[in-house]
């Protein structure tokens, strides 16, 4: 490999190309369970898109693989690292290039914070909508990346709905602009939609232009407690069916707001066994939430809470946020699954999950953006306990096994990575799968780009 270290020095800055074995063990994996990270041989942290193209052209004619990866938040093992791979970090590259009130735009590098750029682009009176639970850590090219979602999805829509144009260095380190500036455009084949969720597998983001929307009002909630899970999936069912739009559409079970309260101490009330979290964000909420805690009493809540203000909105925000954190805090380790369902199986996938925990004798907690049916079941294990550690694996493919059943997705918004390989090609069929690897094979015709990743 030392071929590979010295063309790789001849087009970066020193501080760019990083070789110490400690250095490349820490970026070896991002934080997925059960998903093997190999030895890399190299990381490179560019600051320029030149940096980009020299390292993969180089890359490409070693034929060697490279991984991208971003802040490494990812919970598939997308970002893990091959024996003898470059990982390219891409988090240097991290400057938002134009803000545009006119067009409703942003420019930025992949390595731009999504925290960073929502409170950037909230100073224009502007609102980038997707907000993952970790987006003060993770990064738009990550999310660009795994086509993330999160907590507003219900209105606002996911990452992809936001992407109009990328510029892509490719395997061979040409680069590719797809997309526009324009609020339309149907031009070519849309290679930006087909770029975005693809994991780092067809080319490396290296610019994004994305859509803004005018920033709405402050969000006001309600929280509302339910005697079952089926109860308060019943009433996301009679909340949508009645034409809200909520903000957003929350639900936590009862292992998840113990889990919340005991890292948090925010009192949440534990003797619910489902809490369902709605928010509008228009001028004046006050009779949106006055019609969903009339339909969550007609669907048996206990008792429905309005927030008295802002600040107690954003602390139940808050606490759904904190979710997966303390998930994991409950036995040291977590496995997330993300599987999505249509609404109207909402609740069957949360009475098979109990079921399945039950069986396995496992904690699995629950949260959803129950707006839009995509859950995110946490089995809580102890990794040092061998039999724990099987019956969690187990149980995480019984939960992927049942969204598909129930005629949902395996991944609404974490992506494929390693974790969900097998389970991919069971969703897509042989036809697709084919096609999915002739699209692979046009854009990286060596297969240098995350290998043994997606499929």
């Amino acid at each position: 490999m030392s071929e590979l270290i010295e063309r790789l020095a001849e087009g970066l800055p020193e501080d760019a190309l990083l070789t110490d074995p400690d250095v490349l063990a820490s970026y070896a994996n991002d934080m997925a369970s059960f998903c093997p990270a190999g030895a890399p041989t190299a990381v490179v942290v560019p600051r320029t898109v030149e940096q980009v193209q020299h390292t993969l052209r180089t890359a490409n004619d070693l034929r060697v693989p490279v991984v991208p990866q971003g802040a490494r938040t990812g919970l598939s093992g997308a970002a893990n690292a091959t024996d003898g791979c470059v990982l390219l970090s891409l988090v240097r590259m991290d400057r938002i290039l134009e803000i545009n009130p006119v067009d409703r735009i942003a420019v930025v590098e992949p390595g731009v914070v999504n925290a960073t750029l929502s409170r950037a682009v909230n100073e224009h009176g502007l609102f980038y909508p997707p907000d993952p639970s970790s987006w003060e850590m993770c990064t738009i090219g990550g999310n660009i990346g795994t086509g993330s979602g999160g907590l507003c999805c219900v209105k606002y829509g996911v990452t992809a709905e936001y992407v109009l144009g990328l510029d892509v260095v490719l395997a061979d380190g040409r680069l590719l602009t797809t997309g526009r500036r324009t609020a339309k455009g149907v031009a070519g084949y849309d290679l930006t939609r087909l770029l975005v969720g693809s994991e780092g597998s067809l080319g490396i983001v290296v610019r994004a232009t994305l859509a803004l929307k005018a920033e709405p009002s402050r969000q006001l909630a309600l929280a509302a407690e339910f005697p079952s899970t089926d109860a308060a999936c019943d009433a996301v069912c009679r909340i949508m069916e009645a034409g809200h739009t909520p903000a957003l559409l929350e639900l936590m079970d009862r292992t998840t707001v113990r889990a919340v309260n005991d890292m948090t101490k925010m009192g949440l009330p534990e003797t619910t066994e489902a809490l369902l979290l709605a928010a509008f964000d228009t001028p004046d909420p006050a009779p949106q939430l006055r019609a969903v805690g009339d339909l969550c009493a007609a669907a048996g809540a206990s008792e429905v809470v309005p927030a008295e203000d802002q600040a107690e909105s954003e602390m139940l925000l808050q606490a759904r946020r904190a979710a997966l954190t303390a998930l994991e805090a409950v036995k040291g380790t977590s496995m997330i699954d993300d599987v999505c369902v249509p609404r109207t199986r909402l609740a069957d996938l949360l009475t098979g999950t109990a079921e399945i925990a039950e069986r396995h004798n496992l904690t699995i907690g629950v949260c959803a953006h129950a707006g839009d049916g995509n859950t995110h079941p946490t089995v809580c294990f102890d990794a040092t306990d061998e039999d724990e550690s099987r019956r969690a694996r187990i149980s995480f493919d019984e939960i992927m096994e049942l969204g598909l059943r129930l005629g949902g997705t395996i991944t609404g918004e974490h992506g494929v990575g390693l974790l969900k390989k097998t389970w991919l090609a069971e969703e897509l069929g042989p036809v697709s799968l084919d096609l999915h690897r002739a699209v692979k094979s046009a854009f990286d015709p060596h297969g240098i780009l995350n290998p043994g990743k997606l499929f």
